[in-house]
């Protein structure tokens, strides 16, 4: 997918660039597989804001998305890829044999027409689903499941992928693209290629009015603010916060883990991300 720009006949159009999104081939989604999408605008359950600078944002339609491809043996042709709101990569509608329509998430170099198969073991080609045991070592998969049959978890935005280095006493050597490697038990699903619209990170959003159509509201900088506002705030004239870089609650913003120490899943971890 290409990556569009403008004449710069306003400041805003100067630096803006669009996707070309010639890979879609439908415009409307299908009305069976899609529902109201409520706005929680980074509200808790108790409806105070526990993510700050979300709101607003255009309306959206929910695409129901299927992450588990457990329709086992049975064929399926891509009807049309389409644009999904909720999510950076694109989505593709299967019609399987049997007559059922599922959206999966569109893996890059996938075509209209062609045909796509999830089950135990399955020929290395984009689209296919497998189990991790029966995927030869060195090949890039996307869409890869945590736990069996829990759906997939892991590498399911635009242009992610992950790779298969080894097999291990019934797991699964992965290499992620932070090149962080770990274990994934082998009877795990994932699907076989890289997520496409792999230009996704490279657009220029170029004003402010396409970011409130993301939801996305303006962010202060702490040192515009008063003392009691914020750690980084006060002082005369500019100043640059007189400490280390901080939220307004007194937590280091940069090189701080925030991950929990006794989360379950690090015993899977073989070598940590790339600093």
């Amino acid at each position: 997918m290409g990556i569009k720009r403008y004449n710069p006949t306003t400041p805003s159009l100067r630096n803006m660039t669009v996707l070309t999104y010639e890979e879609i081939t439908e415009v409307k989604p299908l009305k069976a597989l899609t529902k109201g999408k409520k706005r929680g605008s980074g509200r808790s359950g108790a409806g105070r804001i526990s993510v700050r600078h979300k709101g607003g944002g255009a309306k959206r339609k929910f695409r129901e998305v299927d992450f588990k491809r457990d329709k086992y043996g049975i064929e399926a042709k891509v009807a049309s890829i389409e644009y999904d709101p909720n999510r950076s990569a694109n989505i593709a509608l299967l019609f399987y044999k049997d007559g059922e329509k599922r959206y999966i998430v569109c893996p890059d170099k996938l075509k209209v027409g062609d045909v796509i198969k999830s089950d135990d073991t399955v020929e290395v080609e984009i689209g296919n689903c497998a189990r991790l045991k029966n995927i030869p070592v060195g090949t890039i998969v996307h869409n890869i499941e945590m736990e069996p049959n829990k759906g997939a978890q892991i590498a399911r935005s635009a242009g992610a992928y992950a790779q298969i280095s080894g097999f291990e006493n019934g797991k699964v050597i992965m290499k992620m693209p932070s090149g962080e490697m770990r274990y994934i038990n082998e009877m795990c699903f994932a699907t076989i290629g890289q997520v496409g619209n792999i230009d996704f990170n490279k657009v220029n959003i170029g004003k402010a009015g396409r970011k409130r159509d993301l939801g996305i509201r303006p962010s202060v900088r702490g040192t515009a603010m008063n003392p009691i506002d914020h750690p980084h705030g006060g002082g005369e004239g500019k100043t640059k916060g007189g400490r280390h870089p901080v939220t307004p609650w007194g937590k280091p913003t940069k090189g701080y883990k925030t991950r929990q120490k006794k989360k379950p899943s690090s015993n899977q971890i073989i070598r940590r991300k790339k600093k």
